[in-house]
């Protein structure tokens, strides 16, 4: 036992040191219409108005408190530092999408890795540690339906979609469309990069031409920006905006049937099926504006020592305000 609890106090340590990214799994999910032809007969079966009903849902949803229209779906994205061979891995980060096809509008909200949630069979703990601890003892599926658990308890909402990705998918994802214009709206300097060369770099506000590698720098920092993870968020989204408006560019196209078949390189694990990437496409196709219709939204949290029934031990977790996270639920992913 004591064994066991060092094993996971020092894989939590490590997992600090392998931050990793949040954005591109949406643009996976929205963008890459997979360029596959298909038969007239299943047109109107993949309009996102008919494909998205009765959609089922991920793990336990007996806590779920919200319905779902027809033409939307809610999908937990999640960056983690698996590692090629690695049995288990940590939650860096999770993003929650509402995804209303209806209108083309697509709200985000980001959860911090250290949220206290509560995981069945252990009490409260951090969220980066539950997806670890279920993989390490059920299996990498089981750990994921976990981690989706956790959010839609936290949340009340019910997740019907998911999808992983880690450091490395980022970066060859934003290599495999020829790069991208990232909008920084404040400077920054790049405190704890991924590779040393880049220690130091700074970024000033305003618009950059960057490569898969110099995205991920960015999208990783935290320390050197306002509001440490709350920052770290905006840039974030302004790589998404950047490789929105690359891939729909009429230039692009043409790269979508490569793309659509190397999902392995930057996808660890998700449980979309090629029809949800086309129904999703269909809906976007020749009428879409990243800028306006991808909504960022945020919930505030308080740092706060708690003890965690994980490890056992008092340590630092982020408590999000309760009535500010149920007000941005109801107003932005319920509709």
């Amino acid at each position: 036992m004591a064994e066991e609890k060092y094993s996971t106090r020092r894989a939590l340590r490590k997992s600090k040191k392998h931050r990793v990214w949040k954005y591109i799994l949406l643009i996976i999910v929205l963008l890459i219409i997979g360029g596959t032809a298909f038969g007239f007969y299943k047109y109107s079966a993949l309009k996102p108005q008919n494909h998205f009903r009765h959609l089922k849902i991920v793990g336990d949803n007996s806590n779920a408190k919200y319905k779902q229209k027809s033409g939307t779906f809610n999908v937990l994205l999640i960056g983690s530092d698996a590692r090629k061979g690695d049995v288990a891995s940590h939650t860096d980060s999770m993003v929650l999408i509402h995804a209303d096809m209806n209108n083309k509008t697509f709200n985000m909200l980001s959860i911090p890795r250290d949220t206290r949630v509560q995981m069945a069979g252990y009490g409260y703990t951090k969220l980066t540690s539950v997806q670890y601890i279920a993989q390490a003892k059920y299996g990498t599926k089981q750990g994921i339906v976990q981690a989706v658990n956790s959010i839609s308890n936290l949340t009340g909402v019910p997740i019907n979609y998911y999808a992983e990705t880690n450091y490395w998918g980022l970066q060859y994802m934003v290599d495999a469309i020829g790069g991208i214009d990232m909008t920084l709206p404040f400077n920054v300097t790049l405190t704890h990069p991924w590779y040393p060369e880049d220690q130091g770099k700074t970024f000033t506000a305003g618009t950059h031409s960057l490569n898969g590698k110099m995205v991920t720098e960015l999208t990783h920092e935290r320390y050197s920006l306002p509001g440490t993870d709350y920052g770290r968020q905006k840039l974030q989204q302004a790589a998404l905006v950047g490789i929105a408006r690359k891939m729909t560019q009429p230039a692009n196209i043409t790269r979508y049937p490569a793309l659509s078949k190397s999902l392995s390189k930057f996808l660890v694990a998700t449980n979309m099926s090629s029809d949800d990437m086309v129904s999703i496409g269909l809906g976007l196709k020749g009428n879409f504006h990243p800028e306006q219709q991808i909504k960022y939204r945020q919930v505030k949290g308080t740092g706060a020592t708690m003890y965690d029934d994980v490890l056992k031990a008092n340590n630092s977790q982020v408590i999000l305000d309760p009535t500010q996270l149920r007000n941005t639920i109801k107003k932005y992913f319920t509709n």
